[in-house]
């Protein structure tokens, strides 16, 4: 069966007319006849039966009436439904992004792309930089922003900004009066570290190491929430991306510039393949709104 056979024959069907049928279809005669012919072909029976003078309905044909009603507003409503979300009218999207870019550059994105397209839904999952690579590896989400990764595989990479990362020292810690500090200072303190596999730590150990320096670790966290309430504690010191300092400060900490060496890394959007119109919209958003990659 096909979709024009079906219009025609409910057309027949509704006005027992082929001349009604082909008006209101803006077909000829042989055209709307063929289109009969070769559904019932493709049926195996009669549907109509039709004389000089009148047109009716066999019984299979009488049967068929509610079921090609059925199919034909199954297949204007998948028609409308696959317009709507290529004109982005309607929608679903899922988002992974690290809790520091989730929390404080993620909002204002997602307030231009909702003013654009309200009826858009996106599902924001706040994760760790580890977990956002793996949910966009695995098609969980179209889009993730991360650090770059260090091997991206079939991942695609588009940066927005470098991140360089800060010392978080505690408020009452004499370090906490300077305007910056240097790694050979902070490293003398005990140092609060995220747990491996963290991108971050393998980042610091091996910038660190290059320059034979070693991170004096004497406590570690999963949580960069735990690691700032442990620094403003007065527990040790730490380094964290500087996307993180509005979280560490509101937590109690200090964060200060951090140099010789200056730690640094791309943040930018992951995508893994081909990318639905909402994703590529909302990528063209958060681009749009943070401009051209720079210095965070």
């Amino acid at each position: 069966m096909t979709v024009k056979q079906l219009r025609a024959f409910l057309a027949v069907a509704r006005t027992l007319s082929f001349t009604q049928a082909c008006e209101h279809l803006h077909l000829s005669q042989p055209a709307l006849s063929l289109a009969i012919k070769g559904l019932e072909e493709s049926l195996g029976g009669r549907l109509l039966t039709r004389s000089t003078r009148s047109v009716r309905l066999t019984p299979e044909g009488e049967s068929l009436v509610p079921l090609a009603k059925q199919l034909l507003a199954d297949w204007d409503n998948t028609e409308e439904l696959m317009r709507q979300r290529f004109t982005l009218q309607m929608g679903r999207l899922g988002v992974a992004a690290m809790p520091s870019f989730a929390g404080n550059l993620l909002p204002p994105a997602l307030m231009a792309f909702r003013n654009r397209y309200p009826r858009i839904n996106v599902t924001v999952h706040d994760v760790i930089n580890e977990q956002v690579i793996e949910m966009v590896r695995n098609r969980q989400v179209e889009l993730g922003i991360a650090f770059e990764p260090e091997a991206s595989g079939s991942l695609a990479f588009t940066p927005l900004f470098r991140d360089r990362f800060v010392a978080v020292v505690p408020p009452e810690s004499l370090l906490a009066g300077h305007d910056r500090l240097s790694w050979e200072t902070l490293l003398t303190r005990d140092f609060i570290a995220l747990q491996r596999p963290s991108m971050v730590r393998r980042l610091l150990e091996q910038q660190l190491g290059a320059e034979g320096m070693r991170l004096p670790t004497a406590f570690e966290s999963h949580q960069l929430a735990t690691v700032g309430r442990m620094v403003a504690s007065g527990l040790g010191v730490s380094a964290v991306p500087s996307l993180c300092r509005r979280q560490m400060e509101e937590l109690g900490a200090r964060c200060l510039s951090l140099e010789g060496p200056v730690i640094e890394r791309a943040v930018g959007i992951l995508v893994q393949g081909e990318l639905s119109t909402a994703a590529l919209a909302l990528r063209e958003v958060i681009l749009d709104t943070l401009g051209t990659p720079s210095e965070a």
